[in-house]
């Protein structure tokens, strides 16, 4: 829905209201702005700024504009001034340079109402956010925690492929999409709390499908949040939405902390054995003493972070990777080839063959350029800052564009082609994903970035070479192998990937007798 549509539900008399109260908040904004030096700017329109020019795939319309007025370009969101940065050298000089004026996040009405206003992903940088920071790290994503998780991961992929031989020797269609967001699901829930919760029950479903609700209406356009007239008045039917997610999701929550509660009540006498990362949040809930006060609340936010950061994102990657190399058939095969080569047909890929694969690192980056799964680094400005020349007043939204970035041809040599071995043997051959090069951030940089890469990069190669090593990957529907994306603050394909998966003939035999 853009901006006019929304206009459109709207009485006459609000409206009148509205054009009259924001023609002198208007007014009053270009009156400051004209002693700044800001950024290009397309043209715009009263009130609502450039709001008019957003479609909603925000990345999409933000890369139309960049490419005609410039990598940074100053826009006005309704009352909100917004900058947006479209190359590696601003996204250092926004995100390293300038880092601690940009180390907030931009909240929204649904971000605030289903996190419960607390959540650590969208934290002011501060203590809580510094102490959950090292606690996620030391208890949960170290690298000494990821490697004991291991054998998690392991039984998570080996599910995964048994389910898909199950139906393919059944010939029966089966949703990707879905299989590959309960894989992600059952690892997160495992390491954080020891059970599984995606499976085959209603509670299941439910926590798959609240996922892709939070990441959708989390990125999705809502007026209210932007003109400040609007803020209570729920124009687009949003608030009805997210109230109705946070009610689920909160109840499944409640379901998950009350039944580990009434646990630790019964094995009092077993205190610091076995402790997940669930324990720990409520050893600091119940210790008077603690460094940090932390509430209920804060302990469902975390888990609704977790659940939604380790979930969606890892999800996604795997099946771009998938879509692009079933359209790539030379890629898939020199993929296939060096699977052959380094693990053989005797058993199944490891994670401790990854180190020997580089094509198949290389394919995760390429797809990971093409196809970040949050496309935009998007932070709030707390100072005042020169970026270039130009003046970025406090309480500016910074978008840094990385889906742009990485379709750029002044950094990226045919930017629209599928190409892996640009880093094994072209210029991008240094580059990695952790955030130290600009010209790939699809984890963020700096210390807002994603406190998961860790685990990401030690599941992301093993899914994928599993998946190529036992089954084949045939480009027959084209409209399951859609390109098109689905709005929201993740990316994921518009499309599920639905097929009939064929098992190859020189699977590994362990999984043909299961």
């Amino acid at each position: 829905m853009n901006i006019f549509e929304v206009f459109q539900s709207v009485s006459p008399a609000i409206i009148a209201i509205f054009f009259i109260s924001s023609l002198f908040i208007y007014l009053v904004l270009i009156r400051n702005q004209k002693s700044l030096s800001l950024p290009p700017s397309p043209p715009a329109l009263p009130i609502i700024g450039h709001l008019h020019h957003l479609g909603p795939l925000i990345h999409h319309s933000f890369h139309d504009l960049s490419t005609r007025y410039g990598p940074l370009i100053h826009l006005r969101l309704g009352s909100v001034p917004c900058v947006v940065a479209s190359t590696p050298d601003l996204a250092r000089d926004f995100l390293k340079t300038n880092e601690l004026a940009f180390s907030s996040r931009k909240h929204s009405l649904a971000i605030d109402h289903v996190t419960y206003g607390v959540s650590f992903a969208f934290a002011p940088y501060g203590p809580y956010w510094k102490f959950i920071k090292k606690t996620s790290i030391v208890e949960l994503l170290g690298n000494q925690n990821l490697s004991n998780f291991l054998p998690i991961r392991t039984q998570e992929v080996h599910e995964l492929l048994q389910t898909l031989m199950v139906k393919s020797k059944k010939n029966e269609s089966v949703n990707l999409s879905e299989e590959l967001l309960k894989l992600t699901n059952n690892v997160i829930c495992q390491m954080m709390m020891s059970i599984r919760c995606s499976g085959t029950n209603n509670e299941a479903d439910e926590a798959k499908n609240l996922v892709r609700e939070v990441t959708k209406i989390f990125g999705e356009f809502n007026i209210s949040d932007f003109i400040c007239l609007f803020k209570n008045i729920d124009l687009q039917g949003f608030k009805k939405r997210y109230v109705d997610t946070h009610t689920r999701y909160n109840a499944l929550l409640e379901k998950m902390i009350f039944e580990r509660e009434e646990k630790r009540k019964q094995k009092k006498s077993e205190d610091g054995k076995g402790k997940d990362f669930l324990d720990i949040l409520l050893d600091v809930l119940e210790d008077e003493n603690a460094e940090i006060k932390i509430t209920r609340d804060h302990i469902k936010a975390l888990i609704l972070d977790f659940f939604t950061a380790a979930t969606d994102t890892t999800a996604i990657s795997i099946e771009w990777t998938l879509v692009e190399l079933t359209n790539n058939p030379k890629v898939l095969e020199n993929a296939r080839k060096e699977i052959a080569e380094v693990v053989g047909d005797e058993r199944l890929v490891q994670e401790s063959d990854i180190p020997n694969l580089p094509y198949i690192q290389a394919i995760i980056k390429e797809t990971l350029r093409m196809h970040p799964p949050i496309p935009m680094v998007i932070r709030k400005s707390i100072d005042n800052v020169t970026v270039q020349g130009y003046d970025i007043r406090a309480g500016t939204m910074l978008f840094v564009n990385i889906w742009s970035i990485g379709r750029n041809p002044l950094y990226w040599e045919s930017p629209l082609e599928f190409k892996p071995h640009r880093f094994l043997d072209g210029h991008a051959r240094n580059l990695d994903v952790k955030g130290q090069c600009f010209q790939l951030l699809p984890f963020g940089t700096g210390r807002r970035g994603c406190p998961g890469i860790s685990l990401a990069m030690r599941e992301l190669p093993v899914v994928i070479a599993g998946l190529i090593q036992c089954f084949e990957w045939n480009a027959n529907d084209k409209e399951v192998l859609s390109m098109d994306e689905r709005a929201g603050l993740t990316a994921p394909r518009a499309v599920d990937l639905e097929f009939v998966p064929l098992m190859r003939q020189n699977c590994p035999n362990i999984f043909v007798s299961a």
